[in-house]
């Protein structure tokens, strides 16, 4: 769960949310989604649980609608939440500055995701380049001599592979990145995937 909503937010926001009107627990993991920009959804485990002690707290109530329970803010809520109202306040200055964090590093990641795919699309023109005409060029232009015959490449793919699979986890516990972070880093990690296959169609 984001670190904005450590200590009970989470339950703050969503009867926020409930004030808003009646929804479903699915309603309300999209709504959170959308608030964060997409770099965070919480999980049904981590939200009907909460809806329930809600209830039981005759904060909120529930009908059952389509197969679905839909939950609607009591007047104790309300009550609740006019308590809390400075409280609330600094949550979504807190989500705020959370969503514009984390869209910066979502950004800086695919920048630096995209500049290594065209890194990987050059060096793959390089070693075209090589098998016709003798050479081998990497980024940059500087020219080498074509590795020996008898150089096993794929030791040397996995030697690399195995590298940049260290240097990327050094770098992210070396971070101490929240939960948030690492979903982010995940989808990105996933899009590079694709995009590789994509290039090696």
């Amino acid at each position: 769960m984001t670190g904005v909503f450590s200590h009970g937010r989470l339950r703050l926001y969503l009867l926020k949310l409930l004030d808003d009107g009646p929804k479903h627990g699915y309603e309300l993991i999209r709504l959170l989604e959308n608030r964060f920009l997409g770099h965070y959804a919480p999980s049904a485990g981590t939200i009907y649980p909460r809806l329930q002690r809600l209830e039981v707290e005759g904060l909120v109530t529930h009908t059952a609608a389509g197969g679905r329970k839909v939950y609607e803010i009591t007047d104790a809520g309300r009550a609740e939440l006019g308590q809390r109202d400075t409280e609330l306040a600094d949550l979504e200055s807190d989500i705020k500055a959370s969503v514009a964090d984390l869209s910066s590093l979502a950004g800086e990641i695919q920048t630096e995701v995209r500049g290594s795919v065209r890194d990987l699309k050059r060096e793959l023109r390089a070693a075209t380049r090589e098998t016709r005409y003798g050479g081998w060029t990497v980024p940059g232009g500087t020219r080498h001599a074509p590795p020996p015959p008898d150089a096993d490449l794929g030791a040397e793919f996995d030697r690399r592979l195995t590298d940049f699979t260290g240097e990327v986890r050094a770098l992210v516990h070396n971070r101490r990145l929240t939960d948030t972070q690492l979903r982010t880093l995940i989808r990105t990690l996933d899009g590079a995937l694709d995009g590789l296959r994509r290039l090696l169609r």
